[in-house]
């Protein structure tokens, strides 16, 4: 059986931190229900002496948790912020004091202003005085990443023989490499005495894009608990993202001797929530919940992914909460694709017919980003009206704009195969069009009716004419064309419209 890992989220404290994303107490409640629906372990619920909002959310937190979670409060090693913390998680089932001290030179030489051995000294006190009210006290080294290997393990056995039963070695500015923050864990495992006995945490940072890498460097070495937020929210360029080491435990437990008991159902519905209620939007390309995460549009990849899954999908998306691969369809789309997506709309082709229809699709999709499932309905709604069409479009060109005169060239091929063009002029570039359709088709008809509907989002949408004409003896008839450009869909449903008239009268 591999080791249980710990799942530690600060969402809610580290997470806040990250400029724009603060909460108010009642958003982060409903956060931490969604926290305990994942089964995280522990929630660092705040700072409770920062403020007042962040105390009321820490105290109410820890009566929504019960038994379901350990609630932890932050403080710094100071007496009045240990005050405050164990005040706020006074009505807490499962509470954790989490306090420390800065140990890099850094911190010590140039922040704190205190030696080696005054560093040691404020963090066994702070641990002491924790001790007095609650009996779990995680103590942090803060800036571990850039520390002395020899004092920090000093620091880190004296705050476990003070009491403290989890020892947190943060990389606080994502500084390490991860083999340099494993080879750091490892060795505290190994000179540090009573480290067995309590719990090893890490808490990395982003900074240069390697937490998610770091956090695995330290389990693999020792560390059984992961300090992590929904999305990898938090300071700077964030923290640990709990979604990826997470899945990467389940794909490499195993090899990292590791599993975790998060319910990875629940991922999606958290990085939305979290999304929606501090406003910070996930990239697209995010591991995990980005909305690319299980998209596929080179046709190489779709052929593959549409055969067998795993082909280039490592994780199922239905272990995250997505339900299923998306296959987008681009120009890089090949007919595997294209057959899928029109066999799930409920249209079977085959051969030339899938051929002429792939055609199309690409005429479609070199002039789009990405061809939804409305544009296809269109392209096969157009193909059928083509295919029982009198008249063919086979080309409309316009010149408009103030203060010319709107023209337009039509070319059309006729039901013997003739082709034709004419040039007409109008009010506007639609009227110059049917009026040389007018001259080639020749049917008395009245417009009664035109409409413009885009057939789905986006500046680049498909443009979808519908049309009514009203023939001599009173019938009307519905014509509809669609194209990316609104003058030749105009053009096409117009077109369609007669077509059907004549058939009418045939």
């Amino acid at each position: 059986m591999t080791r249980k890992i710990d799942i530690f989220d600060t969402t809610l404290r580290d997470g806040e931190q990250s400029p724009g994303a603060s909460m108010n107490t009642e958003e982060k409640l409903v956060i931490a229900r969604q926290l305990l629906r994942l089964n995280v372990d522990v929630i660092e619920a705040g700072f409770p002496i920062s403020s007042p909002g962040d105390f009321e959310s820490v105290r109410r937190i820890s009566e929504l948790a019960g038994d379901a979670a350990v609630v932890c409060a932050l403080t710094r090693a100071v007496d009045k912020d240990i005050d405050s913390a164990a005040d706020a998680l006074k009505f807490a089932k499962r509470p954790r004091i989490h306090t420390g001290i800065g140990v890099s030179p850094s911190h010590m030489r140039d922040k704190l202003r205190i030696t080696e051995d005054e560093c040691i000294e404020r963090a066994v006190h702070a641990v002491s005085y924790a001790k007095k009210y609650v009996e779990d006290v995680q103590f942090y080294a803060e800036d571990a990443g850039r520390s002395d290997f020899a004092f920090l393990a000093r620091v880190i056995e004296a705050v476990i023989k003070a009491g403290a039963t989890v020892v947190n070695i943060p990389d606080t500015t994502g500084y390490s490499l991860p083999e340099d923050f494993g080879a750091r864990i490892k060795y505290l495992m190994d000179n540090v005495a009573g480290i067995d006995d309590v719990t090893v945490s890490v808490h990395c940072h982003n900074d240069l894009g390697m937490a998610t890498a770091l956090s695995l460097a330290g389990v693999r070495n020792g560390a059984t608990q992961i300090e992590c937020t929904i999305n990898g929210l938090g300071e700077r360029a964030g923290n640990t993202a709990m979604e990826e080491v997470v899945m990467a435990m389940r794909m490499h437990g195993e090899e990292l001797d590791a599993h975790t008991d998060i319910n990875t159902r629940e991922f999606i519905k958290a990085s939305r929530l979290v999304s929606s209620i501090t406003g910070m939007n996930v990239q697209a390309n995010k591991a995990i919940v980005g909305a690319n995460a299980f998209a596929h549009s080179s046709g190489i990849h779709q052929d593959g992914v549409l055969k067998k899954r795993d082909t280039y999908e490592i994780i199922d998306p239905a272990e995250v909460g997505v339900g299923q691969s998306q296959i987008v369809l681009t120009a890089r789309s090949g007919h595997a694709a294209l057959k899928h997506r029109l066999e799930e709309l409920g249209y079977e082709y085959e051969g030339e017919e899938l051929d002429r229809l792939y055609t199309a699709f690409l005429d479609v999709a070199d002039k789009k980003k990405e061809v939804y499932d409305e544009d296809l309905e269109a392209l096969v709604n157009e193909r059928d009206r083509e295919e029982c069409a009198i008249y063919t479009l086979e080309g409309v060109q316009v010149s408009c704009g103030f203060p010319l005169k709107p023209t337009a060239t039509v070319t059309l091929r006729g039901p013997e195969g003739d082709v034709r063009t004419v040039c007409d002029w109008g009010a506007g570039p639609i009227d110059a069009v049917y009026k040389a359709i007018d001259q080639i088709v020749q049917v008395d008809n009245d417009l009664s009716e035109f409409a413009v509907n885009a057939v789905t989002r986006g500046i680049d949408a498909l443009g979808e004419v519908t049309v009514r004409v009203k023939a001599a003896g009173g019938e009307v008839y519905v014509g509809r064309g669609a194209d990316g450009d609104i003058i030749v869909s105009s053009a096409k449903a117009y077109l369609n419209a007669l077509n059907r008239l004549l058939a009418e009268k045939r």
